[in-house]
């Protein structure tokens, strides 16, 4: 989830509306399915976890649900996502944090940024963070959105400061040290989709920037279906060279 407004890039009246959007929306729920797999992969089991930028806590809520055992901590810049986490996670440890004052003292196992970094000027320096706050044998998974060719009134009412390419992506995790144990691309199939309907402005989307979360029911399964599919074959071992979003899983060796 994006950090701040001023201080990163977001709205915090946007938190209370996007949570009621979220939930049986295609992507927020292909994404979490995704993020899942790559937890089980690579982090199982799963004791303890910490999310940088939380938002309204949709992500936090599928681990939680998945790993009630585990240690799960929430953090976010701004306390109107705070607020929203609450609400959602009433029994999780949530708190405000800045990522890019992340304490450097190694002692967290497993942290996630859930297109996070785009938000953040200083993307470098919050990997760099995240590398000696993390304890060795330990990682992090994060999901960025890809292909600067795709950038649009979307990403600006997003107030994202860049999209990543998968190589720009992984030198920079690279170079804070870590080391690389999955990256892909996913919303893969529905590229030439989301490139039509980017390369054109909206003024409804300026009055109103939830509307492209706001689909008739039946084009949202639609697309929710098309990402099974694409699941199901990241899972069987494919990589797809191209997609809206990238999620790379790295660890501290």
């Amino acid at each position: 989830m994006p950090q701040s407004n001023q201080q990163g890039g977001f709205n915090p009246e946007a938190f209370e509306i996007l949570a009621k959007l979220e939930t049986g929306y295609w992507w927020f729920e292909a994404r979490n399915r995704l993020i899942l797999d790559a937890i089980e992969k690579h982090f199982s089991p799963l004791t303890q976890f910490l999310e940088i930028g939380c938002g309204t806590g949709f992500v936090l809520q599928a681990i939680q649900k998945t790993y009630p055992h585990a240690e799960i901590t929430g953090t976010e810049l701004l306390e109107e996502g705070l607020a929203v986490s609450r609400k959602r996670l009433p029994k999780v440890k949530l708190e405000q944090l800045d990522a890019r004052k992340l304490s450097k003292d190694e002692n967290l196992q497993f942290v996630g940024a859930f297109d996070v970094l785009e938000h953040i000027p200083e993307d470098t320096l919050v990997l760099e963070n995240l590398f000696h706050s993390i304890r060795k044998g330990g990682g992090i998974i994060l999901t960025v959105p890809q292909h600067p060719s795709l950038w649009s009134q979307a990403d600006e009412i997003a107030h994202h400061i860049r999209r990543y390419t998968k190589k720009d992506l992984v030198q920079k995790v690279k170079a804070a040290g870590f080391t690389i144990e999955q990256v892909h691309s996913f919303v893969s199939f529905l590229v030439p989709l989301m490139w039509l309907s980017r390369k054109r402005k909206s003024s409804a989307m300026e009055k109103n920037p939830m509307r492209e979360f706001q689909l008739p029911g039946l084009l949202n399964k639609t697309l929710g279906g098309i990402m099974k599919v694409e699941r199901l074959l990241t899972k069987m071992g494919l990589n797809f060279p191209i997609g809206g979003s990238l999620l790379l899983v790295a660890k501290k060796t």
